[in-house]
């Protein structure tokens, strides 16, 4: 596993190499960033999948890539180019390239100046090697880009084993622009995250349903109970938050006449990191006229099972240990129903206290702050959630649970709301949604107690939402669904890292440049170790006193080491 560089004395020699052979082409008159456009004609797997079927198309191709091994063997050279959609051989041979007397292309250019890393574009015929394997006889290239700093070198054996892989989580998600180009695998995951949200897209386009677009800065927190980020806005003066759902947006456009809507975008919340959260994480959500919550569990079933098999060719898709069947009908269970079956306790006719008390009892850790609804998510996501392996809707939430939802047709107390949870988390929530606006500002009221009590996530009151609603809106049936989530079931991925091209990270540790006196001290100080100070000068027997005072003043100054003063002495430790 790669150690993470957290100091850097200057260049590396590699780096140095390549900044120099950078200069000694453009002395050769090749510029190494060109701006005038290659034109290929061809990519590496459709020459590998179709050459052997049709070879007199390949009679003149056009490609260009990355430089991802060498093979170089005099006079001739096998290189491996990289392109967008796989490897292929190359092959170059100095006399062919070079017919003249001026071999410098060839000698100078490709076999000392040019690295692994690089791209280039290369003209040629496709022919197959006496050892069977299909490759580029290339009779021009051209330097398209020269890089500066050396890719990991990924090896592999015979059969394909990977060694010395470039496999830390950290750089990988870090750089993915590196983890990409050596585990190019990888891009399989965002090619069927793609995948998915163009099936859906396309599912509700077919259905009439129009893709829209709403606010991400918004004067109001609201369609969700979660830690917003706040801003503030210099004109106006005013503060501004990143939206933490499009809820009330969308839904101000079906009271606006359309009978549709949907929107694939960006959400914000401003909460904990973990295998299945990120702050910023993508969420599509629909609002579709005079329909109901169970008109809406059809409607998921039919949509995810075209996702799955459109993502990975089957309505049955293997996660971890487990195979999911997202073809419908998923079993359904009220959130009171599922409490029961995995506790064996029944919390619907208790008092919040007496919820409370139940939450002590199973040692659910509990706050002050807390509602009834929040007590018995509370329950439900410490003993039931992990239960909940196939496709299963918990349905008809407490009343406190859900301020935006229509109450329950039949049950006091309850809502129409359903939350779809596969391999023991939720992927889905949706209401029959609270279309009578004396009722939502009331709701909304209990939401601002909450929040007086120190609940942090609880709604904010959106008058213009209410207002919105008394100009009447029409029956419907909401739904938001989490994309990133549902990629890593249909990509069999334990994070949400792994689905996300740029995961949000903690701020890159600063690489600090140090001489090479500098470097020597650094080396003799252990991390996690407090060294004491005459012991470490006395290794290095060959400095002066002014070069340990110098050396130690600026690494205390860089706020790389520190001098820590005690009863036995002056200590040295890292800071």
């Amino acid at each position: 596993m790669q150690k993470i560089p957290e100091m850097s004395i200057g260049l590396s020699e590699q780096e140095q190499l390549r900044r120099e052979s950078l200069k000694q082409l453009r002395a050769l008159g090749i510029e190494p960033y060109p701006a005038e456009a290659y034109e290929v004609n061809t990519y590496a797997a459709d020459i590998l999948a179709n050459y052997e079927s049709d070879k007199t198309a390949y009679k003149t191709v056009v490609l260009a890539g990355r430089i991802m091994s060498r093979n170089i063997m005099g006079a001739a050279s096998f290189t491996e180019l990289q392109d967008s959609t796989g490897r292929i051989q190359i092959y170059l041979k100095r006399d062919e390239l070079c017919p003249g007397e001026d071999k410098t292309l060839y000698n100078t250019v490709f076999k000392k100046l040019l690295d692994i890393g690089d791209f280039i574009g290369v003209k040629g015929y496709v022919f197959t090697t006496q050892t069977g394997e299909i490759s580029v006889h290339v009779t021009e290239f051209k330097v398209l880009s020269k890089s500066l700093r050396p890719l990991p070198i990924v090896k592999r054996d015979d059969e394909g084993n990977v060694y010395d892989g470039f496999t830390n989580p950290e750089l990988r998600y870090r750089m993915r622009y590196v983890d990409l180009t050596v585990n190019p695998d990888y891009k399989q995951i965002f090619i069927k995250r793609s995948k998915v949200i163009n099936t859906m897209r396309n599912y509700f386009d077919n259905q009439g349903w129009m893709e829209v677009e709403t606010p991400i800065l918004q004067p109001i927190h609201g369609g969700a109970a979660a830690r917003p980020f706040a801003t503030h806005h210099n004109t106006l003066d005013m503060p501004l938050y990143l939206r933490i759902a499009n809820e009330l947006y969308l839904k101000r456009l079906i009271v606006a006449g359309f009978d549709g809507v949907y929107e694939f975008g960006k959400m914000f919340r401003n909460e904990g990191m973990d295998r299945t959260h990120n702050p910023e994480f993508t969420s599509m959500e629909i609002y579709v006229a005079y329909k109901d919550y169970i008109w809406m569990m059809a409607m998921v079933e039919e949509c995810l099972e075209q996702v799955a098999i459109a993502t990975t060719g089957s309505a049955v898709v293997k996660v971890g240990a487990n195979e999911i069947n997202f073809e419908g009908p998923y079993e359904k269970l009220t959130m009171y129903e599922s409490i029961q079956k995995y506790t064996g306790i029944d919390v619907s006719a208790m008092t919040e206290d007496e919820i409370a008390q139940t939450c002590r009892d199973l040692d659910i850790e509990i706050d002050d702050t807390m509602g009834r609804g929040k007590l018995i998510d509370e329950i439900f996501g410490a003993k039931v959630e992990a239960n909940l392996i196939q496709p299963t809707y918990i349905t008809d939430y407490p009343i406190e649970m859900t301020p935006l939802a229509k109450k329950h047709r039949t049950a006091a107390g309850l809502v129409e709301r359903f939350e779809l949870f596969v391999n023991g988390k939720e992927i889905a929530n949706a209401y029959s949604e609270l279309n009578d606006p004396i009722d939502q500002k009331e709701r909304l009221e209990d939401q601002l107690k909450l929040a007086a009590r120190g609940d942090d996530e609880a709604m904010a009151m959106d008058d213009d939402f209410v207002r919105a609603l008394e100009y009447g809106m029409p029956p419907t049936s909401g739904l938001g669904i989490g994309i990133d989530r549902l990629v890593m079931l249909m990509t069999n991925q334990s994070t949400i890292q792994e689905v996300l091209f740029f995961p949000q990270m903690r701020p890159e540790k600063k690489k600090i440049e140090m001489s090479a006196e500098e470097s020597e001290l650094y080396a003799l100080v252990k991390e996690n170790e407090q060294h004491l100070l005459t012991d470490v000068k006395a290794k290095l027997t060959e400095w002066s006193n002014k070069k340990w005072d110098t050396t130690l003043k600026a690494l205390t100054g860089k706020g790389i080491l520190k001098v820590t003063k005690t009863d036995d002495g002056l200590f040295l430790s890292h800071k």
